[in-house]
């Protein structure tokens, strides 16, 4: 949740709780569907996860 609040929570002030649960779908659609990270070859998680599952 570290990444969460520091990357969503403190950046911006929210209108309303429907406010903050539109930015919060969007945000986890980002860190888990188009984030890179390095220490996963460049992919994002959501990538990672297919393909090591079809390693398996």
């Amino acid at each position: 949740f570290g990444l969460l609040k520091s990357e969503l929570l403190y950046l911006q002030e929210f209108r309303s709780m429907e406010h903050f649960k539109l930015e919060l779908i969007e945000y986890l659609d980002y860190y888990n569907n188009r984030r890179i990270k390095a220490k996963r070859k460049g992919l994002p998680p959501a990538i990672h996860r297919q393909q090591a599952l079809s390693a398996a």
